[in-house]
């Protein structure tokens, strides 16, 4: 399947960069917008867990208590779209049971036979070494999401700008996350670029292929 060029891809690629300022005014399109939420759910993870939600924040007010978490960086509230993007603080026998019926549901499979699938994540994720690092763990999986959502939102024409830039702790207070079973890691703001901008029109710095890409 193939429906753009390679070109296309780079020249998205290439125009996209973190966007400073947005234009308030310009809203993403419904349509848009839900293509790019259904990209987010198609984002890979391991062991297919998904162990995230991502949260829209629409609510102006919420949008405002969470700028001075975020180093008052104004794309928090001019942006079209406020993406948080959050992982589970750990995963439990319950997420795996989940994953395994959802997986005997949509492959109309018995879920016995995924035993030998479910053991291998209960002993990794959940009772293994890792799951005492599972929050870590489930964190990376949040920016295989984010660079997902980036990569199609340049292709749509839709600028971005991922965020650490702020406090996980009182993002968690705001949004009410405290017990929830996941935690803030990562925000993104999405919309359309300011006319004002100064960095849309600088050159975008990256080092030649030869020193990041190794053929082995």
């Amino acid at each position: 399947m193939n429906n753009g060029t390679t070109q296309q891809l780079l020249e998205a690629l290439q125009w996209r960069y973190a966007t400073k300022v947005f234009d308030p005014t310009k809203k993403i399109p419904a349509d848009v917008w839900q293509t790019l939420e259904r990209a987010l759910v198609l984002t890979p993870t391991s062991y297919g867990l998904q162990p995230y939600r991502f949260l829209v924040i629409n609510d102006p007010a919420r949008r405002a208590e969470l700028l001075p978490h975020s180093w008052n960086q104004k794309q928090v509230v001019d942006a079209s779209h406020f993406v948080v993007f959050t992982a589970r603080t750990k995963i439990t026998d319950a997420d795996v049971t989940k994953l395994i019926q959802r997986t005997s549901d949509i492959r109309k499979i018995p879920a016995e036979s995924l035993n030998f699938y479910r053991d291998l994540m209960l002993g990794d994720i959940v009772n293994g070494p890792r799951g005492k690092t599972a929050h870590e763990w489930a964190a990376r999986q949040t920016y295989i999401a984010l660079g997902n959502l980036m990569t199609c939102a340049a292709v749509l024409g839709v600028d971005t700008c991922p965020m650490e830039g702020l406090s996980p702790t009182e993002y968690d207070r705001v949004l009410g996350l405290n017990y929830s079973g996941y935690a803030t890691v990562v925000a993104c703001a999405l919309g359309y670029r300011a006319t004002t901008d100064k960095y849309a029109s600088l050159p975008k710095v990256r080092y030649e292929a030869k020193e990041l890409v190794q053929q082995v």
